[in-house]
């Protein structure tokens, strides 16, 4: 059975879970691990059959249809390691890291350069792992094909786009026969970076129209709907005909939704899907600490609301065992785990990018 295919019967079963108890009344070889083995570019820490440990992590839900797959992946190669991905949103893992609560967090943002300090366990590191799109996707009877451009979907998510054939819509639909369905609005309940990552967009790219700032919580009109991470958008949507959310692609696909095209900052009208995420990727500029963002970026073919998503870890890792098998973790994820990454409608690093965070694994110290 296929990756995708797993994935969409996991999330199928899900969803006929969720109906039930409603109804009831309530590329690259620059890491050297085929094996998971910890020999990274800072050096052989363990042995593939030495690992034992279990990590406990929480975090991004953009990210974990790849952490599901690549932690089975990693602990069937490594018969002593359990890894546990909670998801919960980026700020949870965020949140959880800094009190030391899980061991490593999945995030679509950094911490916040005030929060930093908050870390019980010291300084942390970055390590970038995927980049994805984030989808506008749609329940709307008649459209099967629908283009957005910044300031419309701007107008849509602040309100001031309240039905399907508003002027606005019609502008970058022409030829589409768009029906005068009452808009319903989805967001994020939770603290999330796939919220912060779109709304960053919309500030980037629709400056005049959004008003509502950017962050991975945003004060939401009172007439909207909000589900928790990117699969309770979805379910939302999916029940509301009329809505409209944000949903990273893997998860609309799941969920079989329709999602809009949207122009960029070329004025090219994109789809959402891997190879225009990559296309977004490729002119990335990346800091020290290797945080960046991909949204609004240059290109004819990029996707304009790409985004990524990291592994977050403290530097100094006190516990050996548990330090060894993050460190080889990383290493796998860093390496053919990025295999994993297209059957899951996410794309993998650019290798400028894979190549630094491999260097980085230099800087954890275990013991």
């Amino acid at each position: 059975m296929t990756i995708t295919m797993r994935r969409r019967l996991s999330i199928a079963g899900a969803l006929s879970i969720a109906l039930f108890a409603s109804a009831c009344g309530s590329s690259s070889k620059t890491a050297s691990t085929t094996s998971g083995a910890a020999t990274t570019a800072a050096g052989t820490t363990a042995a593939a059959g030495d690992l034992k440990a279990t990590l406990n992590a929480s975090g991004s839900t953009f990210q974990k249809a790849f952490e599901d797959e690549a932690t089975k992946a990693f602990s069937d190669k490594n018969k002593g390691v359990t890894i546990n991905y909670a998801g919960g949103g980026s700020g949870k893992g965020r949140t959880d890291l800094a009190g030391q609560l899980v061991d490593f967090a999945g995030s679509d943002s950094p911490y916040a350069a005030a929060d930093l300090a908050n870390n019980k366990g010291g300084d942390v590191l970055y390590f970038p792992i995927m980049l994805g799109p984030i989808t506008l996707s749609y329940n709307l009877d008649g459209v099967d094909k629908l283009n957005l451009s910044a300031d419309t979907i701007a107008k849509i998510f602040s309100r001031t786009v309240k039905t399907w054939d508003d002027a606005a819509i019609k502008a970058d639909n022409p030829d589409a026969k768009l029906p005068s369905t009452p808009i319903t609005v989805v967001h994020r309940s939770d603290g999330s970076g796939t919220t912060q990552n779109f709304t960053a967009y919309l500030v980037a790219a629709a400056p005049s129209s959004w008003t509502l700032k950017s962050g991975s919580t945003v004060e939401w009109p009172a007439d909207t709907q909000a589900g928790a991470g990117n699969a309770g958008v979805a379910k939302a949507i999916n029940d509301n005909k009329g809505a409209i959310g944000y949903v990273d692609l893997s998860d609309a696909k799941a969920a079989k939704l329709k999602y809009a095209s949207v122009k960029n900052k070329a004025g090219k009208v994109v789809a959402p899907n891997a190879d225009s995420a990559s296309a977004a990727g490729a002119g990335i500029t990346v800091k020290d600490d290797l945080t960046f963002a991909a949204i609004n970026a240059d290109g004819d073919a990029s996707y304009p609301i790409t985004y990524q998503s990291w592994i977050i870890v403290y530097a100094k890792q006190t516990d050996k065992a548990k330090g060894d098998v993050v460190k080889a973790y990383l290493t796998y994820l860093l390496g053919d785990g990025q295999k994993l990454l297209p059957d899951l409608d996410f794309a993998p690093l650019p290798k400028a990018i894979q190549d630094k965070a491999v260097a980085q694994l230099a800087k954890i110290t275990v013991g």
